[in-house]
Formats: C-alpha cells, sequence, structure tokens
C-alpha cells in the first residue's frame, strides 16, 4: 500500500517503467521492512521487482497454510467450550479473520447460525428464540 500510495506500484509490476529514483525509493522501503535476517539474504539483489518477486514466491502460500486450519477451527468451534461469551468472541473473530484473509467471507446470519446451535444445553431456550426469531423474519 505504501508503494502505491507513493506512485511506486509500477516499480515492482512493470519491467522497465521506472526511473532509477523510483527503483531505489522502493528498494529502500521494501528493505527497511524486511526482517533483518531477510535484508542480508537479499542485500545483493538490485532490482525491486526481483526482489518483490523473490519475496511473493517465498512467501505468498500463506494461505494455504492458514485455510486447512482456519477451516478446522471453524468447524470445531462451540460457544460450549468456552467459560463465557467474552472468552468465545476473540476465538470467533481470530477464525473469522483467517477464513476472510483467505479468500472466505462470513455474514452476521452465518456467525449468528455457528453459535447459537453449540450452546450449552441448559440454554436452549436462547436457541429457540433465536430459531424463532429467524424464522418469523424470513417469513415477513
Amino acid at each position: 500500500m505504501h508503494l502505491q500510495g507513493q506512485g511506486l506500484s509500477n516499480v515492482i509490476t512493470n519491467v522497465g517503467s521506472s526511473d532509477e529514483k523510483d527503483k531505489t525509493n522502493a528498494l529502500i522501503f521494501i528493505r527497511r521492512h524486511l526482517h533483518e535476517s531477510l535484508q542480508t539474504q537479499y542485500l545483493s539483489v538490485p532490482d525491486p521487482q526481483i526482489l518483490w518477486k523473490s519475496l511473493k514466491d517465498r512467501y505468498d502460500h500463506t494461505k494455504t497454510v492458514i485455510l486447512p486450519q482456519a477451516q478446522y477451527d471453524w468447524q470445531y468451534l462451540r460457544l460450549q467450550d468456552f467459560k463465557s461469551v467474552y472468552d468465545y468472541n476473540p476465538a470467533l473473530f481470530e477464525i473469522v479473520s483467517r477464513l476472510k484473509l483467505c479468500g472466505i467471507m462470513l455474514n452476521d446470519v452465518e456467525l449468528l447460525d455457528k453459535t447459537f446451535p453449540t450452546f450449552h444445553a441448559s440454554n436452549i431456550v436462547l436457541q429457540q428464540q433465536y430459531d424463532n426469531a429467524n424464522l418469523s423474519h424470513i417469513l415477513s
């Protein structure tokens, strides 16, 4: 985003379409934000586009690593496994954030449909009230 904001995004996407000043600025910015061990590893790469592509090739598989665990966590998330809703909410939204990162968007209805059926048996009345309210909303 910073490169785009500075008008430097073309430096990492198009070959030969930037002047040396833009390439240098992009290279400085990218290197400044690399971990120290990566800075030395990529120090010899003189072109920001090559550096960007190398980093993308190295780290762009994050979604394939995150998605299976996020789907598993979503499948087995149950409110009754938490002491309170206060403890459940951060876990729920952390999983939702990981799914969103992988391109899976969940709406409020899906979140509620995930939560209410996992209420503890002692709170079954709340689940029934939700189901009745949801059904009346759909019918109207």
